[in-house]
């Protein structure tokens, strides 16, 4: 397991906490849009933690913080994440992970453990357009769509808390991926759709958000299949 940075506060990464972030590199995709590709790319370039140096800084600041949240990167590529979530609650604390739904074993052991608190799982696109979303080839993940609705069904049906969220891009994504995104999480709690905004290192990307006015047609599209939908990322 290789801990690759720790954001010291936050309170957007874990809502309705005050928390750090912890990040792991790696990934099994290639988002074109990922905020943080060169941690999933070089994740050597950063500076590691261990274990007992995370738990150290949670004892420090007990009382001061009220929640961790575990992001990447892909978090769950690491099979031995236990023995960093056991500790963290032990402490005290709650957490929650971003998955991209890839590893649904993990999922459901994490769940059946009682070590994660909130899951947040991406939905890359519709199924027709998700491997070019996520940048990855079938032939790398030949059962990724059982994968994937195992994990929502996993979310759905077994998690304390969840919830769904696609990053929304223009040049990538149509009304067609959420009539599909509509079927493909129906029932579930909560859904976010979170414009894109580029990073400074992004700027040469085609890539654009989308207006609010179009942002609020995929929600319509969505609204009926899910308890509560909203837009983040938009004033």
């Amino acid at each position: 397991m290789i801990i690759s940075g720790l954001q010291k506060v936050t309170l957007l990464d874990y809502p309705g906490h005050i928390a750090c972030t912890i990040f792991f590199g790696r990934c099994n995709l290639r988002c074109p849009f990922c905020h943080n590709m060169e941690l999933v790319t070089n994740p050597e370039h950063f500076p590691t933690f261990s274990i007992e140096e995370i738990l150290k800084f949670l004892e420090e600041r007990k009382g001061r913080l009220n929640g961790v949240a575990i992001t990447g990167g892909e978090p769950l590529l690491n099979k031995d994440i236990a023995e960093l979530l056991k500790p963290i609650k032990e402490l005290g604390y709650p957490i929650k992970l971003d998955t991209n739904g890839f590893f649904p074993e993990m999922i459901e052991k994490l769940i059946d453990e009682k070590l994660v608190d909130m899951f947040a799982m991406d939905i890359k696109a519709g199924w027709k357009n998700y491997l070019k979303v996520a940048g990855a080839d079938s032939r790398g993940e030949p059962d990724w769509q059982l994968k994937l609705k195992k994990s929502i069904s996993l979310l759905i049906n077994k998690a304390s808390d969840y919830e769904f969220r696609t990053t929304c891009v223009k040049g990538l994504h149509t009304d067609e991926d959420f009539y599909e995104i509509k079927d493909m999480i129906k029932g579930a709690k909560k859904y976010f759709l979170q414009n894109y905004k580029a990073a400074p290192d992004m700027k040469e990307l085609p890539f654009k958000p989308f207006y609010r006015e179009e942002l609020e047609s995929f929600l319509n599209i969505v609204k009926d299949s899910v308890e509560n939908v909203s837009i983040r990322g938009v004033d």
